[in-house]
């Protein structure tokens, strides 16, 4: 099997303007991503999108160039969250779309992903293929002249667009009128857009996250610091608050008494309303290994069946659709309704569970009450290399001990980070005492052996 070069896990990401963020890769990227699906003997367009980084500029252009270099049309959307850039990508059929952005990561990071001109994210095959032009380097061979050459122009609308398409997944009948709702939007992509989605439908907002300076995003706010908006429902005595990622693709809620609740809660009220009204495809829900084992006895309890995939979106999505499903996502707060979208959507997925509070005249904490999640230790370990963890005796060991001990009754999962150069160890259990030192002798051992 080919092995990855540039990609992650959501596209290729790392330090803006050390490699592979340089404009020289990202020039490349575009040619390559151009030439890709530059199929057919028309006209080509191709989106491109971003959220509020600093080097945002920088990379726009870079990626401008190189698909115009190659006779493809650029459509600039400028800051539009992620699942925008999809829903305007298939809106106006275009050939694919490009994200600018590192989601959760610091706004020194960036990164690059892609959709097709559906809006889904390109399976690994095709990654694999952008890679080879981009190694290769034989642009070359598809050099275009004179009137052959792209240009671009910008989408002025792109906003608006978005703002009805999202209004459009929430009941005709019904307005948040009554509610108040903390939305924090991370300072970035979805500074603009969610608020102006939750006002226009009824509710009374406060704000957090919403002044972009380039250099503040995911800073202190947003979905990675939830306490933020936490401390800001209770202040105000908000109903709900909604803390977004930087690129606008997931959410983390805080019910009315400001408590946190992750991607799991979400999962667990959703797909159980959906079990009650015969909504859920094949009375299934997909996620990923990462989440609690309280979901699968919520969804079971409900009749439903759940299925696991490696972490990562864009594999709940693929499961998604080889089954036939329309509902899955992850802890971190991905959530996907293919009955609305094509990816994770963090003010969709919000709207879900409003609708679901209005119609039922319930508060979140009331909802949230349906899962008891398992206690879980979830743990980061920053390593100088990734290397094969079950090759190194006593962590392997460790591991061994830990899954012998824990039997039925937990597990034990362990990875490396797609875009960040992390460990990422989580340890679930019926003892949460003993977990954590479960928990923290695995991290001694990883930082002595790779930190």
């Amino acid at each position: 099997m080919n092995v990855k070069k540039l990609f992650g896990t959501d596209g290729v990401r790392g330090v803006a303007n050390i490699h592979p963020m340089t404009v020289e890769i990202a020039t490349q990227l575009g040619r390559a991503v151009a030439y890709v699906f530059k199929k057919e003997n028309r006209r080509h367009r191709i989106v491109i999108g971003k959220d509020t980084r600093l080097s945002g500029y920088m990379l726009e252009s870079a990626m401008t160039a190189g698909i115009c270099s190659m006779g493809v049309d650029v459509m600039l959307v400028g800051p539009l969250p992620t699942p925008g850039i999809a829903f305007i990508t298939a809106s106006m059929r275009a050939d694919a779309g490009v994200v600018i952005s590192a989601s959760h990561n610091p706004y020194q990071d960036n990164g690059i992903k892609f959709f097709s001109r559906d809006g889904f994210k390109l399976p690994d095959d095709i990654e694999l293929e952008i890679e080879d032009f981009v190694m290769g380097n034989n642009e070359q061979d598809h050099i275009p002249t004179a009137a052959e050459i792209g240009k671009a122009y910008r989408i002025d609308d792109a906003m608006g667009r978005y703002v009805v398409f999202v209004k459009n997944t929430f009941p005709k009948d019904m307005t948040l009128d009554g509610l108040k709702i903390v939305v924090d939007c991370a300072n970035g992509a979805a500074y603009r857009v969610a608020p102006e989605v939750f006002y226009e439908l009824g509710a009374e907002i406060i704000t957090v996250g919403v002044n972009p300076d380039g250099e503040n995003i995911n800073d202190g706010c947003g979905s990675l610091n939830p306490e933020v908006a936490a401390k800001a429902v209770k202040e105000n005595g908000a109903d709900i608050g909604v803390a977004i990622d930087g690129d606008g693709d997931r959410c983390i809620l805080i019910d009315e008494l400001g408590t946190v609740l992750d991607g799991d809660y979400h999962m667990a009220i959703c797909a159980d309303r959906m079990l009650r009204k015969n909504t859920l495809k094949g009375n299934t829900l997909v996620t990923t290994v990462m989440s609690n084992t309280g979901l699968d006895e919520v969804v079971r309890k409900a009749g439903g069946n759940l299925i696991r995939t490696r972490v990562g979106d864009r594999y709940v999505v693929e499961e998604m659709l080889r089954g036939g499903y329309n509902f899955g996502g992850e802890q971190s707060g991905h959530l996907v309704f293919l009955d609305y979208t094509t990816t994770g959507d963090g003010i969709i997925s919000a709207l879900q569970i409003l609708s679901v509070m209005k119609r039922e005249g319930k508060s979140l904490s009331d909802m949230a009450s349906i899962m008891r999640p398992y206690p879980q230790v979830l743990l980061n370990v920053k390593v100088r290399e990734k290397k094969d963890i079950m090759g190194i005796p006593r962590i392997a060991a460790l591991l061994k001990d830990a899954e012998s001990e824990l039997k039925d009754s937990g597990r034990v999962f362990i990875r490396y980070s797609g875009t960040e150069p992390l460990l990422r160890l989580t340890i679930e259990g019926t003892d949460k005492e003993r977990i954590t030192k479960m928990g923290k002798e695995l991290v001694n051992a990883i930082e002595e052996e790779l930190g």
